[in-house]
């Protein structure tokens, strides 16, 4: 792969055997190295002996050196609420296993150019009725209370505000949000898209589920608002 050749990665498992596998597919100098340098990329089991995966990727995101890194998880668990409580930590994707070699490598390809790509330069605030999204200061209000939202949460908010009323499939959002081959078969766009509607509170009726085709943001009519403020 030829991200793992130019950055370093931390994976974080208590299964030797997992922890080999990782090596192999994504380069073995990246665990070396790792050890003496801050990683790019952190691949992190949820399931640690003695420490919370969940502790270890909140202390990661509360550190101002390892706030930034990118956080791929490991996990057996097969519930959704503790998938999305890694998503809400800051995560920025999540991989069950059983997992394929082949995709790891896709999505740690993915989270790396994401991070690597430019910020955006142009600025100005965007308002979509209660939503307003500053794109300069990365702030988003909901009825003026500052909502916080983690750095993919944002992306895939504006994405979808910035292409109001057109339905974006899954491999888009997965293309736009994420830089991921659509291909893909995951969860990540869906539980994202929940945990965003959940920050947004009543706000996030306007992000509608189009059934077998992907999500739209659609503003509520004026008169509904300015019934809502009365």
């Amino acid at each position: 792969m030829t991200e793992s050749e130019s950055h370093r990665i931390l994976v974080v498992d208590d299964e030797p055997d997992i922890t080999a596998l990782v090596a192999y597919h994504l380069g073995r100098d990246a665990l070396r190295t790792a050890r003496e340098e801050r990683p790019a990329l952190v691949v992190l089991d949820l399931m640690l002996p003695g420490v919370s995966g969940y502790d270890v990727l909140a202390e990661l995101r509360r550190r101002e050196e390892t706030k930034d890194l990118g956080v791929i998880l490991l996990t057996a668990r097969k519930d959704e609420p503790d998938r999305i409580k890694g998503l809400s930590l800051g995560a920025d994707d999540y991989l069950p296993k059983p997992f394929s070699p082949h995709e790891l490598v896709l999505r740690v390809g993915a989270v790396l150019r994401r991070l690597a790509a430019p910020a955006v330069a142009a600025g100005g605030l965007v308002t979509a009725g209660p939503i307003v999204l500053d794109r300069s200061a990365h702030r988003v209000t909901v009825d003026a209370a500052e909502i916080e939202l983690t750095a993919t949460e944002f992306k895939l908010l504006r994405t979808l505000i910035e292409r109001e009323g057109r339905v974006q499939s899954r491999a888009q959002l997965l293309e736009t949000v994420w830089q991921a081959h659509p291909d893909i078969q995951t969860r990540t766009v869906d539980m994202h898209v929940q945990r965003l509607r959940q920050k947004l509170g009543k706000a996030g009726d306007c992000i509608e589920t189009v059934r077998g085709a992907g999500y739209r943001f659609r503003r509520p009519p004026p008169e509904l608002r300015s019934h809502k403020r009365s």
